[in-house]
């Protein structure tokens, strides 16, 4: 699978290597849920209810998903390979210690979402909402996050290399214990750092969002900022 991306930019900064993924014809999935370490190859879920389905382990590669519903569905350990989910929606999906490879999410509607231990590479999260986004030691390789809304997502401990945010919005984000490499928060439209700040090290900012974290940087430290 080619990819573009990572290239240096003038900041010296890496950028991510974005996937580019080209889907062969594909068939309609007509079968009812889905099964423990199955195999889903070059199928098509459109509008799928999957919620409450269990495939935990299973394999999904060349495979789309559009508006399909994954409400507490069990993904576990799955594996997403050269894939495109577009418009999925749901609370509480499971996808703890999943891999992610060569993936385009477009306009997710998602909430509580489990990717702790998870490892993504090549991956882009395009548009939508996702809130409670659990990456908690997850690993994640030229990742992009592109005009999307993350509310209070958890990267505490997790490992970012060329990590992307652009044009989208950071609510109460957790970086606590996080390592960074080429991370670019550059262009995030709202960088709101609850914890973690600490952690920024391996990150690029622009000097606008070096004002407005000043006072978190001070405390950091130990400063006090008085007029």
């Amino acid at each position: 699978m080619a990819a573009s991306g990572g290239k240096k930019s003038t900041t010296g900064v890496t950028a991510a290597r974005r996937p580019e993924v080209r889907l062969p014809p594909l068939v309609p999935w007509d079968g009812d849920g889905l099964e423990s370490d199955g195999d889903y190859d070059g199928v098509r879920f459109d509008g799928v209810d999957l919620t409450d389905a269990s495939g935990r382990g299973a394999r999904f590669m060349d495979c789309a998903l559009d508006g399909c519903a994954l409400d507490r569905a069990e993904l576990a350990r799955a594996r997403f390979i050269d894939a495109v989910l577009t418009g999925v929606r749901g609370v509480g999906t499971d996808l703890a210690e999943a891999s992610l490879r060569d993936v385009e999410v477009v306009d997710a509607r998602l909430g509580g979402v489990q990717l702790h231990g998870a490892v993504l590479e090549r991956v882009v999260v395009r548009g939508g909402k996702i809130d409670y986004l659990n990456l908690r030691k997850a690993r994640l390789k030229d990742v992009v996050f592109e005009g999307c809304v993350l509310s209070e997502p958890d990267f505490g401990d997790a490992h970012l290399v060329r990590v992307e945010f652009r044009d989208c919005v950071l609510k109460r984000a957790d970086f606590s214990g996080a390592r960074m490499e080429s991370v670019d928060l550059r262009t995030v439209a709202e960088l709101d750092i609850a914890r973690g700040v600490d952690r920024l090290a391996g990150a690029v900012i622009s000097p606008v969002q070096l004002m407005e974290l000043a006072p978190a940087f001070a405390a950091q430290i130990g400063v006090r900022v008085e007029a």
